[in-house]
């Protein structure tokens, strides 16, 4: 005699599947009825000074008129400044020469600057003070074209 297809596991979740088809059904009508008592809803949506949404008009008094002219379009041109000497002055705060890189320290600012064996004129070690200049690298701005002062 062979045994019966039917499981209580499937029984359990052909249950389950019922009642949530039965509670989709019912949220259904519920909005349907809610929709039937308050047809219009909330037909414009305002934005406040303050960048909240309201369902008020803002108040036409504080209103203010921006000509066309003065919205710029794109990124403005940097200003041309003088021009200035490229190259800066620090000292040689870490160097390791066999990994080939190390750190300087600039003279006015006190910020830390990456310094790879590729960047440099000549052979330097920790505390010696160098002259350099500054190019955007991967990772932040790198001594280049670093020598001895």
């Amino acid at each position: 005699m062979a045994k019966s297809q039917v499981t209580f596991n499937k029984i359990e979740k052909e249950k389950k599947r019922l009642k949530k088809r039965e509670e989709k059904q019912k949220k259904k009508e519920a909005r349907k009825a809610e929709a039937k008592e308050n047809p219009q809803g909330i037909q414009f949506a305002y934005v406040d000074y303050n960048g909240n949404l309201t369902d008020t008009p803002p108040d036409p008094s504080m209103k203010v008129k921006v000509e066309a002219e003065s919205i710029e379009i794109g990124i403005p041109k940097k200003e041309e400044r003088e021009e200035e000497d490229p190259t800066r002055k620090g000292k040689v705060s870490f160097f390791d020469s066999s990994k080939g890189f190390g750190f300087i320290i600039d003279a006015e600012n006190q910020e830390k600057y990456f310094v790879h064996v590729s960047g440099l004129l000549e052979d330097i070690q920790e505390n010696d003070k160098v002259q350099y200049e500054l190019e955007r690298g991967q990772k932040g701005m790198n001594a280049v074209r670093v020598k001895k002062v």
